[in-house]
């Protein structure tokens, strides 16, 4: 049995993974979903590792911790205060020693890699930001519906601070898994982080930004032979 605990990206919760959750469990493994305290005001990063770090403490091993989307910092976080059997990145930004959330996206040429996926699909790259089509394009209708009528709390400032403190990565396994279809974080930019900072190849998981609601059996499966 592994312990996976799960992470949610920016501004979302727990309920991210409600469909991945009873895939892992049904094989025999335990989860933990861990709610990142994304509105408040007075907690960055480093905070969020602690709350991590809380909630897996008394888990029973091993110990492989998700992280969806921004929560990659997060993890490499973790993973720096606590013994971590293996990281995996899902959609990721994927972050490198000495970086905070808010240099990411410059650092990486973000907006430019966008832009060129956008014009290669046939999307106006300068039309106004469309949550539905740039996060839920590939999710079922209900899901889609479900999840943009839930109460979400604004994403504080704080969760893009501070700069991770670092060296070097932490020493344990990292694996990065990318959308094909990704808006958000095209697949040739992922690609080229993970090669670039983490030295792996990406694995594909064929969906959008949001594989836990889009393809829940598919990241399941990939995320269980890490163990």
């Amino acid at each position: 049995m592994t312990t996976f605990a799960l992470l949610p990206g920016a501004g979302s919760d727990a309920w991210y993974w409600h469909r991945v959750i009873p895939l892992l469990e049904r094989g025999g493994h335990h989860t933990i979903a861990v709610e990142l305290p994304y509105a408040d005001e007075t907690a960055g990063q480093y905070d969020y590792a602690d709350v991590v770090v809380g909630a897996v403490r008394a888990a029973p091993r091993p110990l492989v911790v998700v992280a969806q989307s921004m929560s990659a910092f997060t993890a490499a976080l973790v993973a720096e205060r606590y013994t971590v059997d293996e990281l995996v990145l899902v959609a990721p930004m994927i972050p490198s020693p000495g970086e905070s959330p808010a240099l990411w996206w410059e650092n990486v040429g973000h907006a430019a890699a966008r832009r060129e996926q956008d014009v290669a699909e046939g999307r106006d790259p300068d039309a106004p930001m469309d949550a539905r089509e740039l996060f839920f394009h590939d999710v079922p209708e209900d899901l889609a519906a479900e999840a943009l009528t839930r109460e979400q709390a604004a994403l504080a400032d704080a969760a893009f601070e501070p700069a991770w403190n670092a060296d070097r990565w932490p020493q344990v396994p990292v694996r990065v898994i990318a959308g094909r279809h990704d808006r958000l974080f095209p697949l040739p930019l992922v690609t080229r982080l993970s090669r670039e900072r983490l030295g792996v190849e990406p694995e594909i998981v064929d969906s959008g930004h949001l594989p836990a609601l889009a393809r829940p059996v598919d990241l399941a499966q990939l995320l269980v032979p890490a163990t």
